[in-house]
C-alpha cells in the first residue's frame, strides 16, 4: 500500500515544472470533480421538486425565516 508520505517524497523528486504541472492538474481535478457534484445535486433537487418532495419559496418567506434564527 502506497502511503500519502510516499507519495509526497515521490513528488518532491520531480522538477520544479513537473511538480507546478501536476498541481495545476490536480487542481483542475478537483474544480471539475466539484462542478460534477454540484450538477448531480441540481439535478436531484430538480427531481425532488418535480415529484413535490419539495416546494418552492418566496425570498420574503426566507429573509423572515431567517430573521427569526
Amino acid at each position: 500500500m502506497v502511503t500519502l508520505n510516499d507519495t509526497l517524497d515521490s513528488i518532491m523528486q520531480l522538477d520544479s515544472l513537473s511538480r507546478e504541472m501536476l498541481f495545476e492538474i490536480l487542481e483542475k481535478r478537483r474544480i471539475e470533480e466539484r462542478r460534477q457534484e454540484i450538477f448531480e445535486n441540481a439535478q436531484q433537487a430538480k427531481a425532488d421538486f418535480k415529484s413535490k418532495k419539495i416546494r418552492g419559496t418566496t425570498a420574503a418567506d426566507v429573509i423572515s425565516i431567517l430573521n427569526d434564527l
